[in-house]
């Protein structure tokens, strides 16, 4: 993907191909149209997911969570989110911007190395909308619904766009970082080390939920999120295999590894919870199933069927493990934001290294003009999380503290006992009311 990016962004606003339908590689194009409506389904996908979990006065609320997302997100990655995101460096490299990418007004015409530009835009905004909605679920059923899209909002200008510019733009610091940059091929550190520690910053500055953990707080319907994970499994297939911004060799690459390692998560988990707790459940698959499909994320483009199941593995117990320390710490990460996608992120971005290809590597002592080994990357991809930890972390501490002053963003104690669905939607998610 890096090498790919790179060669586009190079290209980008200086090879344009108005009304040349020659240029246009219908393939490449078809099937990123494809990977793009992919992504898009795993919107309502994490909904129904959260959605299930959550208590019945809460399941309209939590889903509406992910529905707003889409709306909000999509119009800031319009108007500025993606020229803050590809645009040349401003500010110190900061971030990106490009007047031609304001409102998106200088690509109508633009097809760039076989795909238009506009197809490209459009992939990305996806994952731009994806990353806040997964933030929700650490701070679900407590969070007032105005304070949430303000959130939301502020969050995706000020730390995801420069988290973005960084990994993915070619002139980004991590792009650059050590002999061929961080890897993270498919958002590992850009959407869910991102969202999973600003989850966890915003679930503990908003305290918990009334009455955790003494009153039981059951999934209203596990059959509802058995179904959204099911959704996010397919849509990841374009999260992944997509990135490759190509259709070919590394599409099926990343699209196989993607499947192999969302397995071998699932059955690694209810392996586990099966010698732990005696019992395998619904919700243990489900969650090894993402914690497997997080993991591969930002190894799609590096590693094999071997390193794919050893992810899968490892992400699965490691995030088994940090479940269970949050249950000791007793903090209210309501749906498990930080302890899946934070630290399956953390694992995939750091164990892939042990996995990447020898063609990889090879290429990678090659710019750095001699030998280059795991230890280097190593250096290199804790390097980028730590970064990604730290900005995400400090910067949503500070966009609550200040957001917090102007528009509160905790639910008011009766809306939160009323229930989310009623207090700021009116509505119920389950029952019909008869007519008079």
């Amino acid at each position: 993907m890096k090498k790919i990016y790179s060669l586009m962004f190079l290209l980008f606003g200086y090879q344009s191909f108005a009304g040349d339908e020659a240029a246009i590689d219908t393939g490449a194009t078809a099937w990123m149209l494809t990977s793009t409506t992919l992504v898009l389904l795993m919107i309502p996908g994490l909904a129904m997911f959260y959605g299930g979990l959550v208590r019945t006065k809460n399941v309209l609320g939590t889903m509406m969570h992910s529905f707003t997302a889409m709306g909000i997100m999509t119009l800031l990655w319009v108007i500025c989110g993606y020229s803050m995101a590809f645009g040349p460096n401003i500010l110190g490299g900061w971030f990106g911007w490009s007047p031609d990418y304001f409102l998106l007004q200088g690509i109508d015409d633009v097809i760039t190395d076989g795909i238009p530009e506009y197809v490209f835009a459009m992939f990305q905004g996806k994952f731009a909308i994806i990353t806040p909605a997964i933030i929700a679920g650490a701070f679900a059923e407590r969070i007032s619904f105005k304070g949430y899209c303000i959130f939301i909002a502020v969050w995706g200008i000020l730390i995801y766009n420069p988290l973005c510019h960084w990994v993915w733009a070619s002139d980004g610091y991590l792009f650059n970082l050590g002999a061929d940059g961080a890897i993270d091929f498919a958002g590992g550190t850009v959407v869910h080390i991102s969202a999973g520690i600003s989850g966890l910053v915003a679930a503990i500055y908003l305290g918990a939920r009334k009455q955790h953990p003494h009153l039981p707080m059951q999934p209203n319907n596990l059959v509802m999120t058995m179904i959204g994970v099911g959704l996010l499994w397919v849509g990841w297939f374009g999260f992944n295999a997509g990135s490759s911004i190509e259709s070919g060799l590394s599409t099926a690459q990343a699209l196989t590894v993607t499947q192999i390692a969302a397995a071998a998560g699932a059955l690694a988990w209810i392996l586990i919870e099966g010698f732990h707790q005696g019992k395998a459940t619904a919700l243990g698959f489900a969650s090894g199933i993402l914690a497997g499909l997080v993991a591969i994320t930002p190894a799609a483009g590096v590693v094999q069927p071997m390193g794919a199941i050893a992810l899968g593995i490892f992400s699965s117990g490691i995030c088994y493990l940090a479940i269970m320390i949050k249950n000791k710490l007793g903090y209210d990460d309501t749906l498990d934001a930080f302890g899946i996608h934070g630290v399956g992120g953390i694992v995939g971005a750091l164990l892939l290294v042990f996995f990447i290809r020898d063609s990889w590597m090879e290429d990678a002592a090659g710019l750095a003009g001699g030998t280059w080994g795991v230890v280097d990357q190593l250096g290199v991809q804790a390097l980028a999380i730590l970064i990604a930890l730290a900005y995400a972390g400090v910067g949503t501490l500070l966009i609550l503290f200040v957001l917090n002053k102007i528009v509160p963003l905790r639910a008011t104690e009766e809306a939160e006992m009323k229930g989310l669905d009623s207090s700021y939607h009116g509505e119920k998610g389950y029952g019909m009311i008869n007519p008079s």
